[in-house]
C-alpha cells in the first residue's frame, strides 16, 4: 500500500478537471517541496502526494508547531499568544452573535492545548473538545484541566447532540474530509451552526507572496479552500454558507512567516505592510481576507 496519496480527481468536488498550479516547500520540519494542484470547477486546490493519515505524524514533530506544544519561543509564537487573547474572546462573541445563544452545548474540533475549548467553558457553555494529537490532550489538561477526546469519538456522537461545532483552522488538515462534513450535518441541531476557519488562497497575501506563501504550509495542510470551494462542499452535504467573517489579524502573522520564508529572516516592517495591504483590499471584497470563517447552516 502507498504511504503517499495521489488524487486523480479532485477531493474537494470530486472534478476530474484538475491541473498542476505550483510547488511549495515545507518550511517548518521536512524542508521537502509539494506539488499543489488545482481544481477549475471548485476553484479549490489541494496537496499532491501527501503521505496518507498513518504517516503524516512526523511532519508535526515540531516544537514551533505551537498549536500542539503552546510554545512562546521566538518572535512568531510570543506574537501568536499575545494575539491569541484577544481572539479567544473575539471568537466567543462570535459563536454567541451567530448561534444566537449564550449558552450551550459546543463541540470544537482541533483542539490544540484548549484554549478556545477553556474560554467557552468560563463563558458558561458546555464543551466537548476533539484533539488527535496525544501531546496537546496532555498540555490541555494541563495547562486547562480538560479532559479532550481523540478525533474519531467525532463518529460516536448522537445525533442533533450541540448546538455550535467550531473548527479553527483545522479542516484543512482533515484526510477524510467528506466523512467529516457528513458527521458535522449529523451531530447539528437543527437551528444548529458551524464555523469553519480556514486559510484563503484567493487573498491578496496569497497573492503577493506566491510559492513563499506561508499558509501553504504543506504537506500539513492538505487542501487550499477558496470561498466558492467552501461553498461547494457544504452544498454537497445538504448544507449551507450563510456568512463570511474575516480573521483581521491573520494577514500579519502569515505575511511574518512567509517574509522569513522568503528571504531567510524576519522583516517585520515589510510583513506589516503587506499584512496590511492585505486587508485594506480585502475590505472591498470581504471573500478576499487571509483567513475566512465560514458560517454554516443545515438547509
Amino acid at each position: 500500500m502507498s504511504e503517499v496519496i495521489h488524487y486523480t480527481a479532485c477531493p474537494i468536488c470530486n472534478s476530474k478537471n484538475i491541473a498542476f498550479a505550483l510547488e511549495a516547500e515545507d518550511y517548518t520540519v521536512s524542508h521537502k517541496k509539494f506539488p499543489i494542484w488545482k481544481c477549475e470547477d471548485c476553484t479549490g486546490c489541494f496537496t499532491q502526494d501527501v503521505p496518507d493519515l498513518e504517516h503524516i505524524g512526523p511532519y508535526y514533530n515540531a516544537e514551533a508547531y505551537v498549536s500542539h506544544s503552546d510554545t512562546k519561543k521566538g518572535i512568531i509564537n510570543r506574537l501568536y499568544h499575545s494575539i491569541r487573547k484577544i481572539t479567544l474572546k473575539q471568537k466567543r462573541n462570535l459563536v454567541q452573535e451567530e448561534s444566537k445563544l449564550k449558552s450551550g452545548k459546543l463541540l470544537d474540533i482541533g483542539a490544540g492545548t484548549g484554549a478556545f475549548a477553556h474560554q467557552m467553558n468560563i463563558s458558561g457553555w458546555t464543551v466537548t473538545g476533539l484533539e488527535p494529537d496525544e501531546i496537546a490532550r496532555q498540555n490541555a489538561l494541563k495547562l486547562h484541566g480538560l479532559n479532550l477526546l481523540p478525533s474519531d469519538q467525532l463518529f460516536s456522537f448522537p445525533t442533533e447532540s450541540f448546538d455550535v461545532v467550531t473548527m479553527w483552522h483545522v479542516l484543512e488538515h482533515v484526510h477524510s474530509l467528506h466523512e467529516y462534513m457528513d458527521a458535522i450535518k449529523k451531530i447539528l441541531r437543527p437551528n444548529g451552526v458551524a464555523m469553519i476557519a480556514v486559510p484563503n488562497y484567493t487573498s491578496y497575501d496569497a497573492q503577493h507572496y506566491g510559492v513563499y506563501w506561508a499558509a501553504w504550509d504543506v504537506p500539513r495542510h492538505l487542501y487550499h479552500f477558496s470561498p466558492k470551494s467552501m461553498s461547494t462542499l457544504a452544498e454537497e452535504h445538504g448544507m449551507e454558507v450563510v456568512h463570511h467573517i474575516p480573521m483581521i489579524f491573520d494577514s500579519y502573522y502569515v505575511s511574518m512567516l512567509s517574509e522569513k520564508y522568503k528571504n531567510g529572516k524576519y522583516k517585520n516592517l515589510s510583513a506589516f505592510i503587506n499584512g496590511n495591504e492585505s486587508n485594506t483590499k480585502a475590505q472591498r471584497d470581504p471573500k478576499k481576507f487571509s483567513s475566512v470563517i465560514y458560517v454554516i447552516k443545515k438547509k
